[in-house]
């Protein structure tokens, strides 16, 4: 005979047919509510994963990996420390910026902007901005041309276009005959990038380095290093050793310090969805306690004979507890399977879903990311699975030790 006889009788009783339809019945919606569960969370938790990386890719399009800087907030010899920075583990190349703020001014419009000016010729080595030019050409930021390069929504709040004057004020002044004045400066705007993320697209100004670095009075120095990391993941600690490799007169920051409230707030939105999402599972999982309590209730009389054979309350918990992690494993594979399989294409049901119906839900015009992005992590799926398991698992322990508590005598004695 099959041993152990718990398990046997269990698998036996899990793929008999029963007399009583209902508890067939609870036991498969039981096993679907598993999987249902499980499904969701691992199709919810894959977008959330898209949305963060959508939104990483675009953040580190405009922000570098990390940057080094002076104490002071300048370099001046910084074509040394290019060279001595370049040369260290983990950083694949470099690019000077200068960065300030400023105001823009367009005839009764005023706004304050972030300025960063960068060298045309380097500035692609650590971001992305060349790409994201909808108007004009990144090129056409000379030394001395005094063009300037405006954020989508911030050239929109201005009123101007490519081709178009602008009006720059810095925060420093000019002494003149007629007292101290803001220092300002007429610029040609010749272009119009759009990140896809408001911060930037409304903020940020992009101008060439030298120029930047006159109306800033640094004239021959740069604010810093912008630097390109070979893992970005790993930027806080790669920064960390390079700062100790420097002399102490230099100090360094990555990406995640810069939008680290960012990140974090992601970071407990999603803990917060998995742990109410987890409560979808734990009720179906819970509802495994209720079909196998009506299962003990059914099968009291046969119970009963085992135990008069000598089978011991043990085994008996045995074999319902054997039932009841069959349904939870069953419903959590099921869940799984499905879970991975829409969560790899997610993207495309969806956008075929809005061609059905010839409704977009989420609008270009009123959300940057206008696609529904998903990316499975697979310690995600086994964390996922591992957690429907146990929970299953647990909630066959009180039935399975009702059923071993029957008495035989009790049991039998109308039958």
């Amino acid at each position: 005979m099959f041993k152990p006889l718990s398990v046997y009788i269990g698998l036996r009783y899990t793929g008999a047919k029963r007399r009583n339809h209902f508890i067939s019945f609870i036991s498969l919606t039981s096993m679907f509510g598993v999987a249902l569960g499980v499904m969701a969370l691992i199709v919810v938790l894959s977008v959330m994963n898209g949305f963060e990386k959508e939104l990483r890719e675009r953040i580190l399009g405009m922000t570098s990996h990390a940057f080094v800087t002076g104490t002071d907030g300048t370099l001046k010899d910084w074509h040394s420390l290019q060279s001595l920075i370049t040369d260290q583990p983990h950083v694949i190349d470099s690019a000077p910026f200068v960065e300030g703020q400023a105001m823009l001014s367009q005839g009764s419009r005023v706004r304050g902007t972030l300025v960063r000016g960068v060298d045309p010729q380097l500035e692609g080595r650590v971001s992305s901005i060349g790409e994201k030019i909808v108007q004009g050409q990144f090129d056409a930021l000379q030394p001395g041309s005094f063009g300037i390069i405006l954020g989508k929504d911030l050239a929109i709040a201005m009123g101007v276009r490519t081709g178009d004057k602008i009006t720059l004020i810095t925060p420093h002044v000019s002494p003149t005959p007629a007292g101290v004045l803001p220092r300002l400066k007429r610029l040609n705007v010749v272009g119009v990038f759009e990140i896809g993320m408001y911060e930037y697209d409304s903020a940020l100004a992009i101008m060439n380095i030298e120029d930047a670095a006159k109306l800033f009075k640094i004239k021959g120095k740069v604010t810093g290093l912008r630097l390109k990391l070979d893992d970005v993941y790993q930027a806080p600690q790669i920064t960390r050793e390079l700062l100790y490799s420097l002399p102490s007169n230099y100090r360094a920051a990555d990406w995640t310090y810069q939008h680290a409230n960012f990140f974090k707030a992601l970071k407990t939105e999603k803990t917060v969805m998995f742990v109410i999402l987890l409560l979808i599972v734990a009720v179906a999982a819970f509802n495994i306690v209720s079909t196998l309590i009506m299962m003990v209730t059914d099968k009291q009389a046969d119970i009963a004979i085992l135990r008069t054979l000598g089978m011991k309350p043990r085994d008996i918990m045995g074999i319902f507890m054997v039932q009841g992690t069959l349904i939870g494993l069953f419903g959590t594979l099921l869940g799984v399977v499905c879970g991975v399989t829409l969560a790899l294409n997610v993207e495309t049901l969806i956008a075929n879903l809005e061609t059905f119906l010839g409704y977009q839900f989420l609008s270009a015009d009123v959300y940057y990311i206008s696609s529904l992005p998903s990316d499975l992590n697979w310690n995600d799926v086994t964390i996922i699975g591992i957690t429907s398991f146990v929970l299953s698992l647990l909630s066959t322990i009180y039935p399975s030790w009702r059923a071993a508590q029957v008495k035989p005598a009790e049991a039998l004695r109308y039958d």
